[in-house]
C-alpha cells in the first residue's frame, strides 16, 4: 500500500534546526530572515525594515532559544531592553551564516496566512543575555544548499 496520499507535516522546522546546527557547528553566526508581516510575528517594530527583519540567533545573542515545530521563540535585547520574540516557523524566509551567506532560503508557504495554533506566551521570568548583536543589513549573499 502506498503512503502517497497521507499528508505529511511541514519539513521547514526540521530543516531550520538542521541548518542552525550546521551553521553553529562551524562556529559561524546564524541569522534568520523573517517576513515581519506574517500573522503572529512578534518582534520590536523598530527592527522591521521593508516588511522584513533579520535576527541574530547565536547562543551568545539570545536566551531560551526554542526552535519548535510551529514557533521559534527566544529572549533578546534591543537597545538594552529585553524582549520576548515569537516567530511562526512559516514566517521564516531564510536561515544563513552571517559571515559567508551560506544557508537555506524557504519559499513562502501556500495556503496559509493563519498562525500556528496556540501562540506561546511570553516568558518574562527568564534572564536575557547581556547583549544581542544588531544584525547588519546589506546585500544578501544567500546560496541554496542542496
Amino acid at each position: 500500500m502506498s503512503n502517497e496520499s497521507v499528508p505529511m507535516s511541514s519539513n521547514r522546522p526540521y530543516l531550520l534546526r538542521a541548518i542552525y546546527d550546521w551553521i553553529s557547528d562551524n562556529n559561524l553566526t546564524p541569522y534568520v530572515l523573517v517576513d515581519a508581516g506574517y500573522e503572529g510575528v512578534r518582534v520590536p517594530p523598530q527592527v522591521v525594515k521593508n516588511g522584513q527583519v533579520v535576527l541574530n540567533l547565536a547562543m551568545r545573542a539570545v536566551a531560551n532559544l526554542d526552535l519548535g515545530n510551529d514557533w521559534i521563540s527566544f529572549q533578546a535585547r534591543f537597545s538594552g531592553v529585553s524582549q520576548a520574540i515569537h516567530i511562526p516557523v512559516q514566517a521564516v524566509l531564510a536561515l544563513y551564516a552571517q559571515e559567508n551567506g551560506q544557508g537555506m532560503m524557504f519559499p513562502a508557504e501556500e495556503g496559509g496566512d493563519a498562525p500556528p495554533p496556540s501562540a506561546p506566551e511570553p516568558d518574562d521570568t527568564s534572564a536575557a543575555p547581556e547583549r544581542a548583536e544588531k544584525p547588519k543589513r546589506g546585500a544578501s549573499h544567500l546560496r541554496v544548499v542542496k
